[in-house]
């Protein structure tokens, strides 16, 4: 291991720059006092942001947003948090949540883990999502994939008994890691039985990519973890 990387947590992330279109600019100006919260806050009281005691769900790293925004849609009386560290990607779900005036999403451009640690309560959420992570193919990377056993006793703290933590993947590899450190996580059970993957929830919309993945006969895993303590 490089000195750099010694005792350092793993990133939930890796950036990737991108050119940010006039829109996805105008966003932060227009949109984010209201759609934003920001790492420096602190711990927030999630009923309080929303004005509201409502199912409470957060989602790691939501891309250009299309899925958080139809679940955001879908689901009215669910209050939606989004961490993200692509600034084209927030952008363009601050303009798509503006057009239809949801009140029920708010948004982190910054790191999950240092969002998990600093901003969310323990015990607050109902469900955590973690869609197509990077899988880190190389096995010499694998490392460095952002589920790993601490991390999900990081998302345990962070649910309340009973919540869920979803998790869905396109690398059958990184699959069968989820699952193997599902079945044996304190404080979890999984919520197909021990060794199986779970069907697609209703709540998860099929993305572009997916869709595309199928008529290809690329294969997607979900995995349900319930906290049971």
């Amino acid at each position: 291991m490089r000195p750099e990387y010694r005792n350092k947590p793993i990133r939930s992330y890796v950036v990737r720059a991108g050119r940010m279109t006039g829109a996805q600019r105008q966003a932060f100006d227009s949109g984010w006092e209201r759609y934003g919260l920001k790492l420096d806050d602190g711990e927030i009281d999630i009923p309080q942001v929303f004005g509201r005691a409502a199912t409470s769900v957060l989602e790691i790293g939501f891309g250009m947003g299309d899925s958080l925004l139809q679940m955001a849609i879908d689901q009215p009386h669910t209050d939606f948090i989004g961490i993200e560290v692509h600034p084209p990607g927030v952008g363009s779900l601050i303009n798509a949540a503006s057009a239809r005036d949801l009140d029920n999403l708010r948004l982190y451009l910054a790191d999950a883990t240092d969002v998990l640690r600093e901003c969310i309560p323990d015990q607050s959420l109902d469900r955590l999502q973690l869609y197509f992570p990077d899988p880190w193919h190389k096995k010499k990377h694998n490392k460095r994939r952002i589920v790993q056993p601490d991390f999900l006793q990081l998302i345990r703290r962070k649910l309340k008994v009973g919540g869920h933590l979803h998790m869905a993947t396109d690398w059958q590899p990184y699959a069968e890691q989820m699952l193997a450190l599902v079945d044996i996580a304190e404080g979890y059970s999984n919520a197909a039985g021990t060794g199986n993957y779970a069907p697609r929830p209703d709540y998860r919309p099929l993305t572009k990519f997916e869709k595309r993945g199928e008529r290809l006969g690329h294969g997607v895993w979900d995995l349900l973890a319930a906290k049971i303590n």
